[in-house]
């Protein structure tokens, strides 16, 4: 009969199981139906878009080498060889570098030794122009000092062609030369343009370290093209990072230039997306124009410029840290004093990501040269023309619309029934275990019981953090109406383009999660160190210093690291206000995660990634040592049949694995590449994590013959209280076996290994 009870009791329990593992997936499969039915898994769009393009504001965003609408149209020549040398893949309207470089002998050392252009021909064809060879014993400081224009500007053009190996010496000695070069031929002012044009592909943190070394020679040169720019005769010079379009007027002509830029399908700038009309009194842009510029010029001719990137102007008072497009426009015209009734209008349609930007303002500006910086002496707001940003001002320069954004996070939806039930199974059974431990602590006589308390300790606070305090609380504060900003009369130059709210409480939430985390790692790895002593190493008591020392790293360690980490981003970030999101994200309370090339200096992989690895490679390795030598080891004492042995064998094996914290290597499968793989691991991790502290409780807590005696105790109490004793006398005795039985099917840690409990001596530490 008894054995009758524990097999019904078994299929319960599986039944149980079963049914939670059911639910748990119908879960998962549920939420994913309704993130595809609201649209939070777009896969169109990525499909949609070929060859690299990206799906922006509607429409595909081509790399150079593609066009069309979904980026299919070949833009590029292909692989090909001139004399003896070979050249990759070229896109139209660029030069490329050729494979072969310079010597290491040379002082060109590294650079290509040639170049050649991909261009249109007037019939619509791709073809390939003859290379161009230069000099490998000259570099663009030994150009500083040439006279020679035609020599200097072949060759500052091929010195430039790489732009990924120019630095910001090469870039502060190539503005000179350029400016140079302005000022002697027509046909070497445009190679020199092209020179412009090349060098604006470098990287900003290198445009950042020439202006350190001269910034003068940018205002020089960003005049010099102004100049050039009024002297084409109706001519236009494009290039992929600027246009240069200049404008005579007639006596059968207005008085006003009217000057477009027009979206493309790449970043690139192309002769077919600009436009100049002679005759127009008002600004017209459409749903296709990206800039437009009006430019009251007085019958005098003018001339215009266009710089794809705002590089050659580094400004000291406003920072850029997003990725839109900052272009810039330069209107001059051809007169030496300024005329009173010139005036100039611009409408702005700048290309930004809608989906994560949120135009907060703007301001019109100019580039200031007394002060190398942008000012707004002169312009004002202009928002007479609906959907773009208009700018209206007195005088003629440089201009540009600095705008500032507020980021669209997606702030994650409150923790789901799963997660929460979970959570609170293992709060409700970390806090018995823990009170558990501490009261039975002498009764049970262990020596594991300061380690597990500290564990379940820890995990415990993690726990109650997690659910109390990862959401952000700016998720709730309601975001004001952008054109209210947007039309205001405030003109004043923002800072940084970015606005950020800042949120104390969530960083202080952030670097408690990221200690008690740490800390729950460090004492899942103690206590791997210390069943391996204890079991494999010297089967010796444990000296008594053990503790303390133990305890300095289970709790000292991780406050170590949190406190540098956080330390170094403050102090990396100096005076900026944000330096919060450089250590927490703001969708929720949680480690900041870079993307790209940012990852390896990532303080969430060394403070965080790094250390947990570690811990669970080593916990993984004890964890089958230990299997091998302890938990799977033939022992001929064993009187139970090999079925039930091995089912038992299994089960000591993840209680041991439950302790050691093995079921969170399901996180880096978290890490796939894949929208629906990582939903699958996420649940399966988070079934399996969540729900840790109630695992503990039913393994380390439940199984003790301490609590089945006193839980015995109480269904005893509570059957006599209700009067059962008398009318069923044998009925406590057959629950007390019942309920013995159904826990000594699942082993115990504290029963397995005789040394954890010396004082107990049973039939079942024969394992070890």
């Amino acid at each position: 009969m008894p054995s009758f009870h524990v097999c019904n009791l078994r299929v319960l329990v599986a039944i149980v199981c079963g049914l939670l593992t059911a639910i748990t997936l119908g879960l998962g499969i549920w939420r994913i139906v309704i993130r595809i039915q609201r649209g939070n898994v777009t896969l169109a769009p990525i499909a949609f878009c070929r060859n690299g393009g990206t799906w922006q504001n509607g429409r595909c965003i081509c790399t150079e080498e593609w066009k069309g609408l979904r980026c299919t149209i070949a833009n590029f020549c292909e692989n090909s060889t001139f004399m003896s040398f070979t050249f990759a893949r070229i896109p139209v309207g660029r030069y490329g570098p050729s494979l072969q470089t310079c010597g290491s002998n040379t002082p060109n050392a590294g650079n290509p030794i040639a170049i050649r252009l991909c261009n249109v021909t007037q019939y619509g064809e791709i073809e390939l122009q003859n290379a161009t060879i230069g000099n490998c014993n000259a570099n663009l400081h030994t150009l500083e000092t040439q006279n020679k224009s035609n020599n200097i500007s072949t060759e500052a053009q091929i010195l430039t062609a790489d732009a990924s190996k120019l630095t910001a010496e090469n870039i502060s000695s190539a503005t000179i030369v350029v400016g140079q070069i302005f000022n002697e031929t027509r046909n070497a002012k445009k190679v020199a343009v092209t020179t412009v044009s090349q060098i604006l592909d470098a990287s900003e943190n290198v445009f950042q370290g020439a202006a350190e070394i001269d910034s003068n020679s940018f205002a020089t040169l960003i005049k010099q093209m102004e100049n050039y720019s009024v002297s084409l005769d109706d001519e236009a010079v494009v290039e992929p990072n600027i246009v240069i379009q200049s404008a005579n007027l007639k006596d059968n002509e207005g008085s006003s230039v009217l000057f477009s830029i027009r979206k493309g399908s790449s970043n690139s700038l192309v002769s077919s997306e600009t436009s100049i009309t002679k005759t127009a009194e008002r600004l017209n842009p459409d749903g296709q124009t990206e800039l437009q510029i009006l430019l009251n010029s007085g019958k005098e001719s003018c001339g215009f410029v266009v710089y794809q990137n705002s590089k050659l102007f580094q400004s000291k008072t406003f920072t850029p840290t997003s990725d839109s497009s900052q272009k810039i426009i330069s209107g001059k015209i051809n007169t030496m004093a300024q005329d009173p009734k010139v005036s100039v209008q611009m409408a702005f349609n700048p290309s930004y990501n809608q989906r994560e930007l949120q135009l907060n303002s703007y301001s019109c500006v100019y580039w200031n040269f007394s002060t190398n910086d942008w000012d707004t002496f002169g312009c004002h707001k202009n928002g007479s023309i609906e959907g773009f940003l208009g700018c209206h001002c007195n005088h003629t320069t440089s201009f540009a619309v600095l705008m500032t954004f507020k980021k669209n996070y997606q702030y994650p939806q409150s923790l789901d029934v799963l997660s929460t039930i979970g959570c609170a199974l293992s709060i409700a059974g970390l806090a018995l275990t823990i009170i558990f431990q501490i009261v039975t602590r002498k009764v049970r006589k262990t020596s594991v019981t300061w380690v597990l308390v500290s564990l379940c300790l820890s995990m415990l606070i993690f726990n109650l953090l997690f659910v109390f305090g990862i959401e952000n609380s700016n998720k709730n504060l309601k975001t004001t109406d952008s054109n209210g900003a947007i039309n205001s009369a405030n003109n004043e130059i923002p800072v940084r383009d970015t606005i950020e709210t800042p949120n104390p409480s969530c960083t202080v939430v952030t670097a408690l999660l990221h200690y008690f985390l740490l800390v729950t790692f460090t004492w899942n790895g103690l206590s791997a160190a210390q069943l391996y002593f204890l079991l494999i190493r010297t089967m010796k008591p444990l000296p008594s210093h053990f503790i303390i020392f133990i305890s300095l790293i289970g709790w000292g360690a991780p406050a170590i690291v949190v406190g540098v980490t956080v330390g170094i981003i403050y102090a990396q970030s100096e005076t900026k206000s944000y330096w919060e999101l450089d250590y927490r994200q703001e969708e929720m309370c949680w480690l900041a995660i870079p993307n790209g090339n940012n990852f390896i200096k990532s303080p969430f992989l060394w403070s965080f990634i790094i250390p947990v690895t570690i811990i669970l490679i080593t916990n993984i390795v004890i964890l089958i040592i230990i299997t091998v030598k302890v938990l799977w080891k033939n022992n001929q004492n064993l009187t139970s049949t090999k079925k039930i042995s091995s089912v038992k064998k299994i089960l000591s094996t993840l209680s041991v694995a439950v302790i050691f914290g093995v079921t969170w290597i399901l996180a880096y499968f978290m890490l796939i590449d894949n929208n629906d793989v990582r939903t699958i691991f996420s649940y399966i991790f988070c079934l399996f994590n969540t729900t840790q502290g109630l695992q503990i409780f039913i393994l380390y807590t439940v199984k003790t013959k301490v609590f089945q005696s006193e839980a015995s105790k109480m269904m005893n109490s509570l059957s006599t209280s209700f009067g059962r004793v008398k009318s069923v006398p044998s009925m406590p005795l057959r629950l007390r076996v019942r309920m013995y039985n159904m826990l000594r099917s699942i082993p115990s840690l504290n029963e397995r290994f005789r040394l954890l409990e010396p004082s107990t001596m049973t039939e079942e530490t024969s394992l070890s």
